[in-house]
């Protein structure tokens, strides 16, 4: 006797119903649907890969000489301190590419020197040339180095593409330096290079008022100070102008826990105000009260973009960087300063911008190529099966429907592949329907009634139904793991068509037809 309790009938017309609410929304151009009541409860659309909806394609290269060279002055800070401490003479030290040079003046030290060098880094290798000592990073430590620089690269890229609220957008390491960035839907690729290719490493400096700026122009900058540019005079906004800034760093960027855009009260500016963590906020606060009356440099990116004077100490961790900003730029500087500092700058290698015109036209491909096999696989099922084809049919509409209901649930991207992958779902959707069908046919051959025949078809056809299809998932499931981009797109596609279609043919087409069956009552199967 064919079985199909209450709830499982509640059950599938829930999905369906469920599946249809998910799905209608995409029959909707993206204008309409934005422009439907906010109190109507719609839900989203398929999110269009970038081959599909347009955008634009950035591969970057991560300058991770930037890396090493910041390394090696770090190491030179270190050689300099070890060596002070210790009170041994010294000369000549300096970095030269992936390694630090100093001269022991003091030949009886040199081995005490060479001690203290070595248990400075653990990274670095020591070598004595006569009274000059050698130290040079090894190679696995420059690799880990430059492997963990685009690591956090793609990780603050992120961030800052977050920031815009682009959606689904692809940010994957590609080879040991580069970073591959595709943002679906993207129309001002500049706004985009322009954010990207700021490394924003800020910090906080003291001014250095002794010194005039036309002896540090003229070359005669003291060994504690630099000469930076005043980033308040940008281009087109008058005369280039410098000013000389200490080198230690009272406070540094990476203590930065919010930045926000926002106006001066006083005058109507765009400035951006800031907060420090508990680290920062002390050190700031420190700073500003044994400093009043002096000029606080903000250093972005080794330009000075203000240089306000301390009127009070700032001891509640927070405070404001004023400029001669626009409003476009103190937005995009707070979003930097949230997003935080890349660990080096990023070299645009290959741009691409795909129009949405290409993506329109692969859409309509997709659509005339899911129709036609729509089609086609329609006609076959009812001209093989009768009026148990037309069950199978509608039953492969259905499951179209949960496929689009899904992907616009998980908002899982729809690209090019996907299609691919939804189109050959169709030819793959209706075997489990051919398989019960046949299996129905030889129970009816055997001598069988309709109702024994059916249900003995179901009963014995749903095993073999479900290993086929787990072995494909399997299989779909390793594809997404090891694949990425569009490979996954097409895995995604594919398993949610294998998901839908075993609901379609174990438990819609079974329900329709017992219902079928506890209706009429046939003599004959008309299979």
């Amino acid at each position: 006797m064919v079985h199909f309790t209450k709830w499982k009938i509640a059950l599938v017309v829930l999905v369906c119903v469920a599946g249809l609410w998910c799905a209608w929304p995409n029959l909707l151009s993206r204008d309409t649907a934005a422009a439907l009541p906010e109190w109507l409860p719609v839900p989203e659309q398929i999110n269009l890969g970038l081959d599909l909806r347009g955008g634009s394609h950035l591969l970057l290269e991560v300058e991770t000489g930037v890396v090493i060279q910041e390394l090696m002055e770090a190491l030179v800070d270190t050689a300099r301190a070890e060596l002070r401490q210790a009170r041994i003479r010294y000369t000549g030290l300096g970095a030269d590419g992936a390694s630090v040079r100093v001269t022991i003046m003091e030949p009886g030290r040199l081995d005490e020197a060479v001690k203290l060098l070595r248990d400075a880094d653990a990274d670095t290798a020591v070598s004595v040339d006569g009274d000059r000592i050698t130290l040079t990073m090894t190679d696995a430590a420059i690799a880990d180095r430059q492997r963990s620089a685009v690591a956090k690269t793609v990780e603050i890229v992120r961030r800052r593409i977050d920031e815009t609220g682009v959606r689904e957008p692809t940010i994957v390491p590609q080879g040991d330096d580069r970073v591959l960035v595709q943002l679906p839907g993207i129309d001002d690729p500049e706004q985009m290079k322009r954010l990207l290719g700021k490394t924003a490493k800020m910090a906080f400096h003291l001014a250095d008022d002794q010194t005039p700026v036309a002896e540090a122009l003229a070359g005669r900058v003291p060994p504690g100070s630099m000469l930076l540019p005043l980033d308040s005079q940008r281009e087109g906004r008058g005369q280039q102008q410098r000013i000389v800034v200490q080198k230690r760093v009272v406070v540094s960027g990476e203590h930065l826990i919010d930045a926000q855009p926002t106006f001066d009260q006083q005058n109507n500016m765009p400035i951006v105000s800031f907060r420090f963590d508990t680290v920062g906020a002390k050190r700031f606060g420190d700073a500003t009260s044994k400093n009043v009356g002096r000029r606080l440099a903000i250093v972005l990116d080794g330009r000075v973009i203000s240089a306000p004077v301390i009127r009070d100490a700032i001891l509640g961790g927070s405070g404001i960087i004023t400029g001669d900003f626009t409003v476009e730029e103190s937005n995009e500087l707070s979003l930097l300063l949230r997003a935080g500092a890349l660990p080096a700058p990023l070299r645009i290698l290959e741009e691409r911008s795909v129009g949405p015109e290409l993506g329109a036209d692969s859409i309509t491909a997709g659509e005339v190529a899911g129709v036609v096999g729509l089609v086609v696989v329609a006609i076959f099922m009812v001209v093989a099966y009768g009026f148990f084809g037309v069950l199978a049919d509608l039953a492969l509409l259905f499951n179209i429907v949960l496929i689009v209901a899904a992907l616009s649930v998980l908002q899982a991207t729809l690209t090019l592949p996907g299609i691919a992958g939804i189109v050959l779902t169709i030819g793959m959707a209706v075997d489990a329907n051919v398989l019960v069908f046949e299996r129905i046919r030889e129970e009816v051959r055997a001598g069988r009634t309709p109702i024994s025949a059916i249900d003995t078809g179901y009963s014995r056809a749903t095993t073999t139904i479900i290993d086929s299809n787990l072995t494909t998932l399997i299989a779909v499931t390793v594809l997404y793991v090891f694949g990425s981009g569009p490979i996954q797109g097409f895995a995604v596609t594919l398993a949610l068509g294998i998901l839908t279609s075993l609901f379609t043919a174990i438990m819609l087409t079974r329900m329709w037809v017992v219902l079928w069956l506890r209706r009429t009552r046939p003599k004959v199967i008309p299979i």
